[in-house]
Formats: C-alpha cells, structure tokens, sequence
C-alpha cells in the first residue's frame, strides 16, 4: 500500500504493463476518443503519489489536471464524502433545498475576492461554469457581444468552446459556433503578435492589447454592445500564459469604463494553486463573475459561478441544472477548503513553487531546448523550442521529455504548442519537488542529446 509519502518513484515494467495493456485495450474498444495523454492506468493514489495496476509508483505532477490540490485522497476529505453519502445522495438542490449548497455558497462567497454582496450558482463542471456565466451575462446586461482571448481555453461544450481559443482542434468541424464571440490577442510575454519582448516591456505590451480593444469598439464592435469579457489569470491550456501585472487592472478598469462584465475564469488556477487563494489576488483585482471547478472538491464533480449579486437572473426556470450542487460533492468542497486553510496550501504552494521555478531556472541555462521557463506557484511550465532565437516549436521534443519522464516515474500534462505543465498536489514536500526535478533533469538532458544527433 503507498502512503502519499514516498519521494522517489518506482518503475518495474514497461510501461503500460501486462495489467495495463488490457485496460486500455478495453478502453480503445468501448469508450469514446477524448483526450488520452500517456498509458498511465492507476490502481490507488494517495497524496503526490499514484501506483498503477502492475505495481510501478509514480509521482503525479498533473493532479488529475489541476483537481486533487490537496492530494490524492486526503482523509478528511474522503471522510466528508462518506458522512453526507450516509444521509443522502441526491435532492435536486436547484428544485428544493438542503443545507451543503447552502454552508458551501456561503464559504465560496466569504473567500473569493470582492466585498460585495455575491451569489453562487452550482453546476457540474468548468465548463457549465463557464456556460452560466454566459448566460449571465446576456441575461443582466441585455447585451449580446461576449470577448475571449486568443488562446484561451474556457470548455468544449457549445458555449463554451466559442469562448476557446487554444487549440485548432478543439472547434474543427464543429461550426457555427455560439455567435457573438469576438477574441482579442492576450498579452503573452515570451511571444505576441506585436513581437515585443513583455519581459523587458511588460507596460507597452498591455499598452497594445487595450489599444487594440479599444480600436475593435470604435471600428466594429460597439462597446455598449459587449456583455462581458472573459478571461484566464494564467492561460491554461493556451500554454500556462502569465500576463504582466498591469494588464488586469487595466483590463477591468476598461470593462467599468462600458459597464462591461470581468468575468474570470479560475477553473485551473483557483484554490491555491498559483500561491494565492485565487489568481487575481496576485494582481488585486475583483471580478464580477468567477468562473470555478477543478480543485474545488478535490475530486468530486462541481462547478461554481459566483458573481456579484447585482446581476443575480432573478426569475425562476431562466436557468437551472439537475446535479449541480451535488450534496456529496458539497460536502468534499467544503472539506476541501478547511484543508487547504487548515493546513496552509496555498503558502505551501508558493514555497513550493519557488523550489521548483528555481530548479528549472538552473536547467534552461544548461539546454538550450528550453526557451520559456514560467508560471506562478505550483502552476509551472517550460516551453520547449528547436531554437531560442526564432522560438520555433518543438513539440516532438516536448513530447519525447515526457515519455522518458513517464518512463522513470513521473506522469506529466502537455499545454500550449510545446509546452509542459507541472501542477503537483499543494501537499507536495520539497523532497518530492527535488525527486520530480532530478528526473526531469534527466529525461531533459537525454532528450536534448537525441534532439541534437
């Protein structure tokens, strides 16, 4: 039985395994495509660590991607999860009432950023999140334009995927998609289309991207049209994307200048994972609408939307849900956040974070293959390119990094064109940080010398 608490990882087979092997061809013949990343098939995780089905133990640097921030399995969550399933499973809280939506609603409005009064709608996922906040919106404002970045990844449902903007293939064939979504470039620091270099001029880059809204208003999008504007603190799926931090002071003061809605979509950097309780609260700014999932209940599937309250539907049936607010994912909600304060996380994410920046710092002076290294907290990534002065893509690099990674024990996420993320459970020691660091270093070093014969 693992613990949670082994640092180093241990691989005894190939990989996928003999056990392995037959779960996943069972998974290729009866389940849908979606998004497979590597032949890890896990038999039990706790903590940083998960043991597959042939006994290898690896170290999870993708916490479920982005879900499990306080560990795999953590007992006072699990704990929470079996007491509420002993008093009920379901009661369709969006129909009648029942007290975890009502205590959880209470704590999401409490500690996420703003001082005004708030409302929490639940729903399944980040991506219904997302769609509730659209719905909002347009409902509040009587607007129809919404905006989006390029590059952002907001879900693939209907609604959602008009938002997203990361990846060709997450909208291919899939038009017409929801009208009334215009996207703007986001201020990525290491590669934009104004090619200014955001590291040294942090200030002008945000200077372009407001200039270019505000050129979008006066030219073909009226600004007392646009509902609301959403947006990633750090891109997600676009790449682990950190903006200059003028740019969301300056993007919500532009959305009060048209009574334009800031709708902040913290799906994959809420609850401690950047090092702040949420990611805004590193560039002090208060949305009017969060968009939040993921590591919200350490597992369980919820959503959450929570806005200020001034633009609350107030009628019944103009939206509604079946599931969301489960009471047992409530209930793992509300044991996921005692944890995360409780056993300070979110510092833990910082301090982390710091180690790990560091280490990855050290290794970009060594390989030249590694042109971006960036993030916030334990919400890390190093772009991989072919060149440093032209930044071409290397995603095949990217991609061989990651196998022998996989291969000497640590399961990693790809994101962006070459890019990987590092996202380990906030209960991660610096142990466990050094032990994933030595083999990245390895598989870095071993793919660099491939690269270069």
């Amino acid at each position: 039985m693992i613990t949670g608490n082994e640092v180093h990882p241990n691989v005894k087979t190939s990989l996928p395994g003999p056990k392995g092997k037959k779960i996943i061809a069972g998974d290729d013949e009866y389940l849908a495509t979606t998004t497979k990343a590597a032949p890890a098939v896990a038999d039990q995780a706790k903590g940083v660590v998960f043991e597959d089905v042939d006994g290898n133990t690896f170290l999870d640097f993708t916490s479920g991607i982005g879900v499990v921030n306080t560990g795999h399995c953590h007992p006072h969550v699990v704990e929470a999860i079996k007491n509420q399933a002993d008093r009920f499973l379901h009661f369709a809280g969006t129909d009648f009432y029942y007290d975890m939506q009502v205590n959880l609603a209470r704590r999401l409005t409490e500690i996420t950023p703003g001082t005004f009064d708030k409302k929490v709608y639940f729903g399944n996922s980040g991506a219904e999140a997302v769609e509730a906040a659209i719905k909002l919106a347009r409902w509040s404002t009587r607007r129809k334009f919404v905006l989006g970045f390029i590059g952002a990844f907001h879900g693939r449902t209907m609604g959602a995927v008009g938002l997203t903007a990361s990846k060709v293939v997450q909208k291919q064939h899939f038009f017409p998609w929801m009208p009334g979504v215009v996207h703007v470039p986001y201020p990525n620091p290491y590669r934009n289309v104004f090619h200014i270099d955001g590291y040294e001029e942090p200030d002008e880059l945000v200077n372009r991207v407001i200039d270019y809204i505000d050129e979008m208003f006066n030219k073909y999008v009226p600004a007392d049209e646009m509902a609301a504007i959403f947006v990633e603190p750090v891109q997600g799926e676009g790449g682990y994307i950190v903006p200059p931090a003028s740019f969301f002071p300056r993007l919500k003061k532009l959305c009060e200048d048209h009574g334009i809605l800031f709708v902040d979509d913290e799906v994959q950097a809420g609850f401690g994972r950047t090092g702040k309780l949420f990611a805004t609260d590193h560039f002090d700014v208060a949305p009017d609408v969060m968009a939040l999932s993921k590591a919200i209940a350490s597992g369980m599937p919820i959503g959450a939307t929570v806005l200020n309250a001034r633009y609350n539907f107030g009628v019944k049936g103009a939206h509604s849900t079946t599931f969301g607010g489960n009471p047992v994912a409530c209930a793992s909600a509300l044991a996921t956040i005692d944890v995360i304060q409780d056993e300070n996380l979110v510092d833990n994410a910082a301090r982390q974070g710091a180690v790990m920046r560091k280490r990855f710092e050290e290794m970009a002076e060594k390989y030249d293959i590694i042109g971006d290294v960036r993030g916030l907290g334990l919400m890390q990534a190093t772009e991989f390119v072919k060149d440093r002065s032209t930044k071409e893509f290397a995603p095949k690099v990217r991609d061989d990094i990651m196998e022998r990674a996989l291969k000497k024990g640590v399961l990693l996420l790809s994101c962006g064109e070459s890019a990987i993320r590092y996202i380990p459970p906030l209960t991660i020691t610096t142990e466990q940080i050094h032990a994933g660091m030595d083999v990245m270093e390895e598989a870095i070093k071993e793919a660099s010398r491939a690269a270069s014969c």
